[in-house]
């Protein structure tokens, strides 16, 4: 299917419509005297002849200037903005909601009715309709010239078209629809792209200069792809350089990150991959993949039906409110009908709050009732399933030999209280089961997994065990005390999950002992305290007698067989004081390592008027008892109210290991856009021994339309550094190459020809280059996105047919966006009749071709787009009797300088002959 991009093809032009749109809005500004007997707009919405009901607006033309010098004929927009038959390519709205874009038939019932929307059998499977309807009423909808309004077959349903932005809003009750999730997008209408070739790169470089001494290292990362139809190759590499003087050698290094083919596979809500990949983690662990995955990508359900939510059922005895809140706040509301009625389409909100559910009935009378909602990654929405199968080779650097794997998991919503998973993954030597289930409840979120592992590892016995997984969440409403994770994890001293197995047989094949562990000094950083004081005796025997330094840097190799990990998040919020506090706890162990590997954080949040701060403490334990406590204070205030004040922040830290630091930073953006951004940091450090160091730095930026540039020079004790950035991209496709600033893996690429300069709102800083195109760096997969375009600036010569395109894409797809353009000279008429009277105000201008161009205004003023540099032009008008009179005139505009663009109008001069002037002018010289 190609783009969903708002062209405008349909057999009557569609600037026509919007000129008359505009030209009707304009005279009903015009026309203060005017009266009107009805509402004529509702009754040609619904298909309604104006006529038969009184329908029409009558003017009273003497309010005109000028209306007792010539004749004037409005009719036309008597009754609204007029909609002529044919077909009009239009945005359909379901309950406003986004279904298609399709050309949708229109025909008048009456001669001065407006031509009123026919349904076809297509629209009516696309809405999910399936009404009874008699035989005449199926034969006018299967008769290629026949038309069915909406009305005739569901009572209360609507059909109205908005000329302007050509729209048609469908309404129809909820008791006629199949239950459609919010924001769904039907996957026959997304859009796979273009053929292209995509880099996406990231440059840099760092000098540096200390003690003489100088160093230059540079890096550029790079992705690459190449799309064909729904096929997507990509391949992910980076580029180091490094020189300088003294005892720095200069070398260069490519590495290869990942190279994989794509391919969705929308059936089965998946996607292919071959090559390397990570599985997805929701079962066991991720890891590196190097073979063929096929798994569930949850994007492609609408986002109010991606992470988990409650579906909420009830019964409503008339048309009823149905309003949803969660901690006090509004997240929902609808109308339903009589009846049962089901809510399965809440954005998620974090980790949950129970959901109060209040039904409002047609006599007033509410009904209330509590849905538990707490919620853990493993819980999925009732009747959602995800499934992950991949077979390869294991990806890690850790591991020298890559094995061959396999694995397979599942999982699936049941209902509201409980989500079921499972899975299985071998390996050379190894193999693994696991079985889950989330649930749901009251008193929050819970879940528990248990994992059978057995591994083979040459010159030992067969290690088998378990691990238990426990992971809980909740809200507390009355403290609003927040636990967003609590997780526990036990292992026997036989388990082994499927990296650490891989990585012990790893060990034995280089001849070294899989589970001892070892500890090696990298630098030390203080001299003169022994090892002994920081390390056990065991961990003090491994290094042979080499002494480490108290605050040395030390590795520990050998395969670290976890014990048990607990890690808690949780925040509370402080109602009469204000502000926030939040604290984190993570504890390891190990069965193999005495001691535990630990860390605390506890800190709070507020702001006083426009400062905010926050205050926050860590303290750190490492395996061999050793302490490390860290201390953060920060204020974040604004210097000044406009939107391009500065804001100042101000960072204070202390740290057993590095001492104090004191850190004040100037930052801002500037330009329309903010495309440019600035700032300055002077900081101040104090170590342990007593030494001191102060460093100041700048940097500025600037988001160009085709790069993104960086800067920053800073000067310390001893040292100085600076450092240059670039990053964009460059697309290749079927109109040319286009560069742009980086982009995500589902991109756009506007294509308005002649509207060079005009701004893409979808994205800052984003302007249309001289060739017409321009990347639009970030798009939803298989979600509506909308790019707009501001003509704002564009020259008078061009003209943009529509301002906006949406557009549901692939993953990882460049789909083409295009915008009609036309191309042609603005001219300002003060035109007049032979007999030196004005065209009568509101008749329509036509070119040769007899296509509409414009209207007279008052004292004959006519401002037309889009006419070649000369030509003639033709008024028509009704006279007071219904006759049809016109008039026309020749005009010659000078030659156009085609590199100034036209800020201004060109102004002529035209006598409007009528025919029979020419007729009789022409017989008189023969």
């Amino acid at each position: 299917m190609t783009a969903l991009h708002a062209t405008t093809q349909r057999r009557t032009s569609w600037s026509v419509a919007c000129r008359r749109a505009f030209l009707s809005s304009a005279i009903a500004a015009t026309l203060a005297g005017a009266t009107f007997s009805a509402h004529a707009l509702p009754a040609a919405a619904n298909g309604a002849d104006p006529a038969a009901s009184g329908g029409y607006a009558d003017f009273d033309r003497s309010m005109l200037s000028g209306a007792g010098q010539n004749t004037t004929d409005l009719s036309r927009f008597e009754h609204g903005n007029p909609v002529l038959p044919g077909e009009y390519v239009s945005d359909v709205y379901l309950n406003n909601v986004w279904m298609s874009r399709e050309a949708v038939r229109f025909a008048a019932p009456s001669a001065k009715a407006d031509a009123v929307a026919c349904l076809s059998r297509k629209m009516l499977d696309q809405f999910g309709l399936h009404p009874k309807m008699g035989d005449d009423v199926a034969k006018r909808l299967d008769d290629p010239n026949g038309c069915v309004s909406l009305g005739e077959l569901i009572p209360d349903a609507t059909m109205i078209f908005d000329m302007t932005r050509l729209r048609l809003d469908v309404s129809v009750p909820q008791a006629y629809l199949g239950v459609m999730p919010r924001g769904y997008v039907s996957p026959e209408y997304w859009d796979a792209g273009t053929t292209a070739g995509l880099l996406n790169y990231n440059f840099n470089s760092f000098h540096s200069s200390s003690q003489g001494a100088s160093q230059t290292s540079s890096y550029l990362g790079v992705s690459t792809g190449l799309n064909v139809g729904l096929w997507h190759l990509r391949e992910q590499g980076t580029m180091t350089w490094t020189s300088g003087s003294g005892n720095v050698r200069s070398q260069s290094h490519w590495q290869n990150i990942q190279t994989y083919l794509q391919r969705d596979l929308p059936s089965l809500r998946a996607v292919l991959s071959v090559g390397d990949s990570y599985t997805d983690g929701a079962v066991f662990d991720s890891y590196g993949i190097r073979g063929v995955q096929l798994s569930t990508d949850d994007r492609m359900l609408p986002q109010t039906m991606q992470g988990y939510a409650p579906m909420i059922r009830g019964v409503a005895t008339t048309n009823a409110l149905v309003s949803v809140r969660q901690n006090g706040v509004q997240i929902y509301q609808t109308t339903v009908s009589p009846g049962p009625f089901v809510i399965n389409d809440l954005y998620p909100t974090g980790f949950g709050g129970n959901l109060d559910v209040t039904v409002t009935e047609a006599d007033g009378h509410t009904t209330s009732f509590v849905v538990p909602y707490a919620s853990v990654a493993q819980l999925l929405r009732p009747g959602i399933t995800r499934f992950d199968v991949a077979a390869g080779q294991l990806r890690a650097a850790a591991i020298k030999d890559q094995p061959g794997v396999v694995q397979a998991t599942v999982q699936h919503g049941f209902n509201n209280l409980l989500t079921g998973y499972a899975g299985i993954v071998g390996s050379q030597g190894y193999g693994a089961a696991l079985i889950g289930a989330a649930i749901d409840t009251h008193y929050g979120a819970l879940a528990l997994d248990v994992t059978q592992a057995q591994a083979h590892i040459p010159g030992y016995s067969t290690q088998s065990g378990q691990s238990v997984r426990v992971t809980y969440s909740k809200i507390i409403p009355s403290t609003q005390t927040n636990f967003s994770v609590a997780a526990y994890r036990y292992s026997t001293g036989g388990y082994l999950s499927l990296t650490d197995a891989e990585q012990a047989r790893d060990y034995v094949r280089q001849g070294r002992d899989a589970f001892a562990t070892s500890v090696t000094p990298v630098v030390p950083t203080i001299d003169g305290v022994n090892a002994s004081s920081v390390l056990t005796p065991a961990q003090q025997a491994a290094l042979n007698g080499t002494t480490l330094n108290a605050g040395s840097l030390f590795t520990v190799t050998g395969v670290q067989r976890q014990r048990s990990s607990f890690t808690l998040s949780m925040s509370q919020p402080l109602g009469p004081i204000g502000g926030s506090l939040y604290a984190n706890v993570s504890v390891r162990s190990y069965w193999n390592r005495n001691g535990n590997d630990t860390q605390y954080q506890v800190g709070y949040n507020n702001h006083f008027r426009r400062l905010a701060y926050g205050v926050s403490a860590t303290r750190s334990v490492d395996s061999t008892g050793h302490y490390d406590n860290q201390f953060f204070v920060n204020f974040t205030l604004p210097l000044g109210s406009t939107p391009h004040s500065p804001t100042m922040t101000l960072n204070l830290s202390h740290d057993d290991q590095s001492g104090s630091q004191e850190q004040a930073m100037v930052s801002g953006t500037l330009g329309s856009d903010n495309q440019y951004n600035y700032g300055a940091t002077a900081s101040h450090s104090s170590g342990g021994s007593g030494s001191s160091s102060n460093a100041g730095s700048l940097s500025a930026g600037y988001r160009s339309p085709y790069a993104v540039f960086s800067a920053t020079y800073g000067k310390g004790s001893g040292y100085s550094q600076a450092s240059v950035s670039v990053s964009g991209s460059i697309i290749a496709h079927p109109g040319g190459v286009t560069f742009g600033q980086p982009i995500s893996d589902t991109v756009g690429v506007v294509y308005a020809p002649g509207a060079a300069g005009a701004r893409v709102n979808s994205s800052g800083g984003i302007v249309i280059d001289r060739f017409g195109y321009a990347i639009v760096p970030y798009l939803t997969p298989y979600s509506l996105n909308t790019v707009q375009i501001d003509p704002k600036g564009l020259p008078l010569d061009v003209q943009l047919s529509t301002t906006s395109a949406q557009v549901a894409p692939y993953a990882g797809a460049v789909v083409m966006l295009k915008f009609k353009t036309e191309n042609g000279r603005t001219i300002l008429i003060h035109s007049q009749m032979e007999n030196g009277d004005a065209p009568p105000f509101g008749a329509e201008v036509f070119n040769e071709k007899n296509a509409s161009l414009g209207v007279v205004g008052q004292a004959g003023q006519i401002l037309v787009r889009g006419v070649e540099q000369s030509g003639q032009l033709t008024v028509r008008w009704n006279d007071d009797d219904g006759q049809a009179q016109s008039c026309s005139f020749s005009y010659q505009l000078p030659a156009k300088d085609k590199n100034t663009p036209s800020k201004a109008p060109q102004q002529i001069q035209a006598t409007c002959v009528r025919p029979t002037m020419v007729a009789q002018a022409t017989r008189s010289g023969s």
